[in-house]
């Protein structure tokens, strides 16, 4: 026997659970995109056509990168707007946003290509700390309490496979970080309970590889490893849009 409270809470916990499985093999139609610090919504410009002409409706979030918090709210705006199941899609930083907000009830996947993945309340630079230090690092320039990459850390260890015009171009149009950016927690973790797949770029200069590769295999993610940059959403973009698709096919 069990009391009307305990039955309800079971009710509760199925349907959770079925709302989850449903989203897990709903196929989806809608992308959203967030791109990750010292970057712009532009960095997505070669993966964007291929999902479109996928079929896909695709949406790229402009993050202000001023906190965490500002930015899970710009992406929440873009997913409020889509009319149906939607992968949520993130680059480098960006996975720290679409961890914390990616439970949404029309969030069909997760996609992470380079990207962070802490737990919930995980202190990411100390898990980042216990590798070693990638060299982009050293290249951050602060100033006036922001901080952005020099032109050589971004060319050469940020998107260093990338024709050096367009690792210029994007360079140029850098979005400038706070400085305390990087301080938040993420108080959820959404990788817990959608499915998820992500990209490891195996000649990253920005997140060590072998971090990448722990996040992928503690998310269960399904995994695909690229011989790419950071900027491995650039530079193999056939291989990230596909893995979209794979995520949107539920």
């Amino acid at each position: 026997m069990i009391d009307r409270r305990t039955f309800g809470a079971a009710l509760l916990a199925t349907g959770a659970m079925v709302t989850a499985a449903r989203a897990a093999t709903t196929p989806a139609h809608n992308v959203v995109l967030v791109h990750g610090a010292y970057a712009d919504g532009s960095c997505w410009s070669e993966v964007i056509p291929r999902l479109q002409q996928a079929g896909l409706k695709v949406t790229a979030v402009q993050n202000p990168l001023q906190s965490l918090e500002e930015d899970c709210a710009f992406t929440r705006r873009a997913l409020a707007l889509q009319d149906g199941p939607t992968v949520l899609v993130a680059h480098s930083y960006g996975g720290e946003v679409i961890t914390e907000i990616g439970d949404d009830p029309k969030v069909s996947a997760l996609v992470y290509c380079a990207a962070r993945a802490p737990d919930a309340n995980e202190d990411y630079t100390a898990l980042a700390k216990t590798y070693p230090t990638p060299p982009a690092s050293t290249g951050v320039v602060h100033s006036g309490g922001y901080a952005q990459l020099s032109q050589e850390a971004f060319l050469h260890d940020f998107g260093g496979d990338l024709d050096p015009a367009r690792a210029r171009e994007l360079y140029a149009v850098q979005g400038p970080i706070s400085d305390t950016l990087f301080q938040a927690k993420v108080t959820r973790a959404a990788w817990r309970s959608k499915p998820c797949f992500y990209q490891v770029s195996t000649l990253d200069r920005t997140i060590n590889p072998d971090l990448e590769r722990f996040m992928a295999r503690r998310m269960r993610a399904t995994t695909i490893e690229l011989a790419a940059s950071h900027l491995g959403i650039v530079s193999h973009a056939p291989e990230i849009a596909a893995l979209i698709q794979q995520a949107a096919r539920g």
